[in-house]
């Protein structure tokens, strides 16, 4: 049964369209279970029945015009109670409703199951035979398997608008893309696919008469990757920094003679033509990357494949076609990798949206400093489908849009609008202080990691760094930085925003941040080895990065260290061990520098019932919302599956932040937050309520939460945080505390928190 579920699953997945989807699956089901009749019934939202789309063993002119509605028949009582239905004789059943035009008065053995898809009734699946039999629970078990096969199928088609097409009673409809926020906006262009230069797949196996002359084309062909990616990185050095830079010296090495190039080489004296050679070492380079556990490391296997088209295009053409674009255009791609975005000018990109990647790929970093709308992971975007139209891209909550009707385009056009005017507008409020009507001020920081957040985090008024994430450095290298390839690298950030504290995170990697050279292989790696407890395990490591830091404030002054990931008060005395060893090691070198507060980051439950406890060993404490809130409602932040029940204004949420709050305050020390929570305006004001000592977030957000703060009152803010502390459900909550906002007058601020359907 398994093998045979698993070639209908590829037959069906293989079909060109929905309707000869349905027609393999009403075959090959009714084949498998040896019944008399197979039969696929769809709802049709529009007219809200059920509509006869396939059969196998029933009359074909019936497909398209018989239909029941939601209560009526065998086949409503199946999507009403949401569970198969297996009856020995269907005619005895009160809820039998004989359909003439099907010919189904012979068949009395009845075998329903509904299909459905995240929570949705889509459909009924339908077996039946001539005897009065009830179907086995195998047979039961196997027609369910295949429902829940089946709605994916129907689900992508509803999507992309086959459904609509098969369906006259059906009107087109927008078609909606779940996929992750990679960069928050929103924008709408036409979508360009961004497709490789030559396609390593089509290559085929040939012999080579020459060796030599096969190893003389490669070398032609690597000196003018090389040059093509040395051109690109030129380009990029105007727009991006020296870390996101360090991307194309990566490439570069992949590129030399004696790496990628060296196994190509060796596959050509082994008898290949070199375009076959070449197709080999990186189709093995990409299935080992793919086969990895960590996030990082898979994406390092689209590096691979880029590399290896560009070599293959110039070993196939000199002169490659060069592609358009549209004065406003969505990028789309299965993988758009950094060289392949900067490729494009960076004035016509409005968005980006890739079906494959994750919000720590390099490119959907490279796309945050530059302010591109980005949605990653949209699986089940169609790439083909989609090139040529125009589409959304809503970086807000992580979807693609195509199809969109008058009223959702101008909604959006509304929203794009009304951002782009509230930030001009807002740009009044850099240099004044964050303080609310009845005066109560606070601290507006910023999270940075990329050397081109410091430009616009100065701009926006940043009162100095709350979180600065260290791992970036490391992430876009092919070995750990040196001491001083750090210290000139902090060093910048500290100068930059001195004299305002800066305070720098140590080494969080593992998760989903591993290190392309430090692979860490975990079933589950967001419970892991990671954070300090990777560094504490190698204190090499650790004590160069403090060193790096010691050094880099030297006549600043300016530093604060943050540990990531703690979870015990061991861990936290152990680190602070080191550091004080670090410093002392600065010091003996004669660099005089005064030793730094150091705080945790408070991201694991396990801190928040032993907030007093770290309190009184260490100088402030900083919640990581968006790890804590993952942690606390046992929700992966990244998997787009269960998004929805990813809410920080979870009671348990806030609770545990208020306890943290409390608890350190009554010990004295100070307590900021660095989540994402901090960037959203509502958010910000029932943190502030709490009592907490700052706040820091991306530079985007910082003048929305500064215009929140300066037009709301802390005693409003305190009494609507009673108010939701005493309610129980997240969705209520987030509804309650908008409507208050825009009650007083703060709309404007919330703008891409309005529901858009």
């Amino acid at each position: 049964m398994l093998d045979m579920l698993r070639r209908i699953v590829q037959e069906v997945n293989s079909a060109p369209d929905l309707r000869k989807a349905l027609d393999v699956m009403a075959k090959r089901v009714r084949d498998a279970m040896g019944t008399e009749v197979c039969s696929i019934y769809l709802l049709d939202e529009s007219g809200q029945r059920y509509v006869l789309m396939a059969t196998e063993g029933l009359n074909t002119e019936a497909i398209g015009k018989v239909s029941l509605g939601l209560t009526e028949g065998l086949i409503g009582q199946v999507g009403q109670r949401e569970e198969p239905l297996n009856l020995e004789d269907a005619f005895q059943h009160p809820k039998f409703i004989y359909l003439e035009e099907t010919g189904e008065d012979p068949f009395h053995a009845f075998l329903g199951a509904p299909v459905i898809h995240h929570g949705k009734v889509l459909g009924v699946l339908v077996v039946q035979q001539r005897d009065m039999r009830r179907f086995d629970q195998s047979e039961e078990a196997f027609l369910v398997t295949i429902s829940a096969q089946l709605s994916a199928v129907v689900a992508h088609a509803r999507a992309t608008g086959d459904l609509a097409a098969v369906d006259t009673h059906a009107a087109p409809l927008p078609a909606f893309f779940d996929g992750l926020a990679g960069s928050s906006g929103a924008g709408i262009g036409q979508a360009v696919l961004l497709y490789p230069p030559a396609d390593l797949n089509s290559v085929p196996d040939r012999l080579a008469d020459d060796a030599n002359a096969e190893i003389a084309l490669l070398d032609r062909a690597l000196i003018r990757a090389r040059a093509e990616v040395r051109a690109l990185a030129e380009r990029a050095g105007k727009s991006l920094g020296k870390e996101e830079q360090a991307l194309f010296e990566v490439y570069l090495r992949m590129l030399d003679r004696h790496a990628l190039a060296a196994e190509v080489v060796e596959k050509i004296r082994e008898g290949n033509w070199v375009q076959g050679a070449l197709r080999m070492v990186v189709d093995e380079h990409v299935r080992n990357f793919e086969m990895m556990d960590d996030a990082y490391l898979r994406e390092r296997a689209a590096d691979v494949r880029d590399l290896g088209r560009r070599v293959l295009a110039h070993l196939q053409s000199d002169d490659r076609k060069q592609q358009e674009f549209p004065e406003e255009c969505i990028l789309l791609g299965e993988e758009i990798t950094t060289p392949m975005l900067m490729e494009v000018p960076r004035e016509v990109i409005k968005g980006i949206a890739t079906t494959r990647g994750s919000r720590n790929s390099h490119m959907a970093i490279v796309a945050r400093a530059m302010g591109i709308p980005t949605v990653v992971g949209a699986q089940t975007l169609p790439l083909k489908q989609m090139d040529g139209r125009e589409i959304i891209v809503d970086g807000f909550r992580g979807r693609v849009i195509a199809n969109a009707s008058a009223e959702l385009k101008h909604q959006f056009e509304q929203i794009i609008r009304e951002e782009a005017t509230l930030l001009a507008g807002l740009e009044k409020l850099r240099d004044l202080p964050a303080t609310t009507e009845d005066g109560k001020r606070i601290p507006l920081m910023v999270n940075t990691g990329l050397m081109t957040d410091i430009m616009r985090s100065i701009e926006r008024g940043a009162e100095g760094v709350g979180l600065y994430r260290t791992e970036i450095p490391f992430m876009v290298r092919d070995r750990f930085p040196s001491e001083e390839e750090q210290r000139i690298i902090y060093r910048e950030q500290l100068q930059a925003f001195a004299p305002n504290p800066v305070t720098m995170r140590t080494l969080d990697v593992g998760g989903d941040k591993p290190l392309p050279y430090f692979p860490i292989e975990e079933d589950n790696p967001f419970l892991g080895w990671r954070g300090i407890r990777m560094t504490l395990d190698h204190p090499e490591i650790f004590l160069v990065q403090i060193r790096a830091m010691l050094k880099a404030s030297e006549g600043l002054d300016n530093l604060r260290i943050m540990l990531p990931m703690v979870t015990s008060v061991m861990e936290a005395e152990e680190a602070l061990h080191l550091i004080h060893r670090a410093h002392a090691e600065v010091q003996n070198e004669g660099i005089n520098v005064a030793a730094p507060p150091v705080g945790v980051m408070v991201e694991v439950p396990a801190v928040v019932y032993q907030t007093r406890a770290f309190a009184q060993r260490v100088d402030f404490l900083s919640i990581g919302t968006n790890d804590l809130t993952q942690y606390l409602l046992a929700v992966d932040r990244n998997n787009r599956q269960v998004a929805d029940l990813y809410n920080s204004f979870h009671p348990a949420v806030l609770h545990a932040v208020m306890s943290v709050i409390e608890q350190a305050h009554e010990e004295g020390v100070e307590v900021s937050v660095c989540g994402e929570m901090a960037g959203d305006p509502a958010a910000a004001l029932m943190l502030m309520a709490m009592g907490v000592d700052a706040l820091s977030m991306n530079a985007s957000n910082l003048l929305k939460v500064k215009s929140a703060i300066r037009r709301f009152k802390i005693t409003s803010a305190r009494k609507l945080l009673s108010e939701i502390m005493a309610m129980d459900n997240a969705e209520v909550i987030s509804a309650y505390v908008d409507l208050q906002l825009e009650k007083a007058g703060l709309g404007d601020l919330l703008g891409h928190r309005r529901p858009v359907v």
